[in-house]
């Protein structure tokens, strides 16, 4: 017979075998449901993702009516520039985007002055422009700059080159430069950057555009454009020429680029969206001049 302690060793090693079959069992149930789980979280995500990619989280197209803000405008703080004027701000939504709009720009120096706004490419410089014109903004200021680069600077009320409205807006339309062009100077057949009748804003910084705008009665050329085009003139080019021809002389701060006759926008007007014929090609460039809000 066996003895008592075989018999205890035998059931002893009946315990553990049983014991390590319930472990690798419990092992084997653990790793079915971690595999089993891990399929179906692929799964889930495989067909959360195929029902995003055809649009299943999109909002109801019925509540979705809003529509994208055309423009944006970036407030200004007047008490920490005085020479800012509040006539409020533009629409954002629902402008024109295409074709052209007429602005006329009256002076004391002769007939009117008339150019064509790009719709097409700048048409929130065009939208701030109608906004200012139809409160008045522009009436009875001067174009306090002819600068070196041969283009009158008009559009701020105070005369100080640091004027404008109580909000800017960003660059749409700066024109590019060839890099086979690396210096001021054209090459053979090339257009200027910014041929004689372009209309073009100007701000300091560059990007915070606001009222300020440039007439150029001369051809300008720059490795360096900073001024978005908006438009050409179409009428009036002479009268821009005169005005650029005037002495200049020390605006107080050094530069002498004032015009020693006093030139008043007496009126500036912008008409309906005309989507007729297609605008003419934007311009290029940068006049560089004192600082500016926009």
């Amino acid at each position: 017979m066996a003895s008592s302690r075989d018999r205890q060793r035998k059931l002893a090693r009946a315990k553990l075998d049983r014991q390590l079959a319930r472990r690798a069992a419990s092992t084997r149930r653990r790793r079915q449901i971690q595999a089993g789980v891990g399929a179906a979280l692929i799964l889930v995500l495989v067909v959360a993702g195929s029902a995003w990619g055809l649009g299943a989280f999109d909002s109801d197209p019925k509540q979705n009516t809003a529509a994208a803000d055309t423009c944006l405008w970036t407030p200004q703080d007047a008490t920490a520039n005085t020479n800012l004027k509040d006539v409020g701000t533009p629409a954002t939504k629902d402008l024109p985007t295409e074709g052209t709009r007429a602005m006329t720009v009256t002076t004391n120096q002769g007939a009117p002055i008339t150019a064509e706004l790009n719709l097409t490419n700048s048409p929130c410089a065009a939208a701030s422009i109608a906004h200012l014109a139809s409160r008045s903004f522009y009436d009875n200021t001067k174009c306090h700059e002819i600068t070196a680069e041969g283009a009158l600077r008009c559009g701020d009320p105070s005369g100080t080159g640091l004027g404008g409205p109580t909000y800017s807006f960003y660059d749409e339309e700066v024109p590019t430069v060839p890099s086979a062009s690396p210096s001021a100077s054209p090459a053979p057949g090339e257009p200027p950057t910014y041929p004689k009748g372009t209309v073009a804003m100007i701000s300091n910084p560059p990007g915070s555009n606001g009222s300020q705008f440039l007439l150029f009665f001369k051809d300008f050329t720059t490795a360096d454009p900073k001024y978005p085009v908006i438009g050409r003139v179409t009428g009036g080019l002479d009268v821009v020429e005169k005005i650029g021809a005037l002495p200049t002389v020390d605006n107080g701060t050094g530069a002498k680029v004032k015009p020693n006759t006093d030139v008043t926008i007496q009126s500036l007007t912008v008409g309906e969206p005309a989507t007729g014929a297609a605008p003419a090609p934007s311009a290029s460039g940068t006049p560089a001049s004192s600082p500016s809000a926009g």
